[in-house]
C-alpha cells in the first residue's frame, strides 16, 4: 500500500500476537527472599474464580510500536506473521483499522497465530506465551526512514543478521531496536551486528542488567555500558521510577507522568515509551523533548486493559503537553 503512496516513516519488525486477558480476584503474591523476585498465587487443584476475559488482538512490542507511530501521524507498516486462523484475520483487521500497511504481514498456512494468556492481577500482569514456529524471512521493504525492531521467537536467529544484512546495504534507515526476552537470550555477541546498527536501544533496568552480566544502582554506569555495545542513544526505563537516556553528551532523566488515577493494567508501557520516542524524533523532536512524549503516552496506556487501547493520538498527547506540570520534564544527571 505504502510502496504507491510514498516513503514509509515507521517500519516495525518483530511477533504479533492474541492477549486473553483473564482478571483474577482469588490469588496473592509471594515474594522470595533467596531470588529477591515475586511468584504469584493460585490453589493448586481447585477452581479457581476469574472476575472476566478481555481479548485484544494484534498486540506485541512491534505491533504496538507500529499502532503507537500510526496513531501519532506516521506512515507505519509491520513485518510478521499470523497463521490463516480466525486469530490471524481479527489482527489483520485490527491492523487496517488503525492505518497500518499489513503488506509485509506473512498469512501461513497451517500454523497457528501466536496467542498468550496474561493473568491479570492488581495492576501487574504474569504473561503465559506460546511462540509458534513461523518461517522468518524479510521482504523487500524498500527504504523506510526508521526500522524499528522487537522481539521475535527463540526459532528465529539468524532473521537478527537477515535485518543487519539489509541496514548494511542501506545505510540510510535508522534503526531502533529493543530486544524481547528471546532476544536478549540469544546473548550481545550474537546481536552486536544490530547493536552497532542501533541509532538508539531501548531495555528496562532489569534487561540491561542481564545483558551486561552485571548487578549495579549506577543508572549511569547501565547506560554507559550498554552504549559502549555500539548504540549511538540509549534508553532505559525503571517502571514507576521513570527512565534514563544517554547520547554520549548527555545523561538525562525523566520522571513518570503523573497518574490521574492509579494504574489499571501496566501491559506495553515500555513499548509505549520506545515508540514514542521515535516517533518524537522523527517528528523533529529532540531526545529531551521525546522522552516527554514518551511518558505521556505511557501514562495513558496503564489507564486501560491492553498495550494499545490507551495510545493517544497526537492531538490529544498535545493536549496533555499543554497542561503537563512545570516539574515534568527531562533533566540532566
Amino acid at each position: 500500500m505504502f510502496k504507491k503512496e510514498g516513503k514509509l516513516d515507521f517500519l516495525a519488525i518483530g511477533d504479533t500476537a492474541v492477549d486473553a486477558f483473564i482478571k483474577l480476584k482469588d490469588a496473592h503474591v509471594h515474594y522470595k527472599i533467596d531470588t529477591n523476585t515475586c511468584e504469584l498465587c493460585l490453589r493448586f487443584a481447585d477452581k479457581v474464580p476469574y472476575e472476566s476475559v478481555t481479548v485484544v488482538p494484534a498486540v506485541g512490542n512491534a505491533s504496538n510500536a507500529a499502532v503507537c507511530a500510526s496513531r501519532l501521524g506516521l506512515k507505519s507498516a509491520l513485518v510478521s506473521n499470523v497463521g490463516d486462523d480466525k486469530e490471524g484475520i481479527d489482527c489483520l483487521n485490527s491492523f487496517k483499522k488503525d492505518s497500518i500497511s499489513t503488506e509485509f504481514i506473512k498469512i501461513n498456512g497451517g500454523i497457528k497465530t501466536n496467542y498468550h494468556y496474561v493473568l491479570w492481577y492488581e495492576a501487574e500482569r504474569t504473561i503465559l506465551i506460546k511462540h509458534e514456529i513461523y518461517p522468518y524471512a524479510l521482504p523487500e521493504v524498500g527504504t523506510p526512514a526508521w526500522i524499528y525492531f522487537s522481539s521475535v521467537s527463540e526459532t528465529a536467529f539468524p532473521f537478527h543478521n537477515t535485518i543487519a544484512d539489509y541496514l548494511d546495504t542501506h545505510p540510510e534507515i535508522k534503526l531502533a531496536f529493543q530486544p524481547g526476552k528471546f532476544d536478549i537470550k540469544l546473548g550481545k555477541e550474537k546481536l552486536a551486528r544490530l547493536y552497532k546498527h542501533s541509532k538508539i536501544f531501548f531495555c528496562n533496568v532489569e534487561e540491561a542488567e542481564k545483558i551486561l552480566s552485571i548487578k549495579t544502582s549506577d543508572k549511569k554506569e547501565l547506560l554507559k555500558k550498554m552504549r559502549d555495545l555500539g548504540p549511538e542513544t540509549v534508553v532505559i526505563t525503571d517502571g514507576p521510577n521513570g527512565a534514563y537516556a544517554y547520547d554520549g553528551i548527555e545523561y538525562l532523566f525523566i520522571p513518570i507522568y503523573p497518574d490521574p488515577k492509579p494504574p489499571y493494567e501496566r501491559t506495553g508501557a515500555g513499548d509505549a515509551f520506545a515508540s514514542t520516542v521515535v516517533v518524537a524524533i522523527r517528528q523533529g523532536r529532540t531526545l529531551s523533548e521525546a522522552l516527554v512524549w514518551a511518558g505521556i503516552n505511557s501514562m495513558s496506556v496503564v489507564q486501560e486493559i491492553g498495550a494499545q487501547k490507551g495510545l493517544l493520538s497526537r492531538e490529544k498527547l498535545e493536549g496533555y503537553l499543554k497542561t503537563a506540570p512545570a516539574e515534568y520534564k527531562a533533566k540532566k544527571i
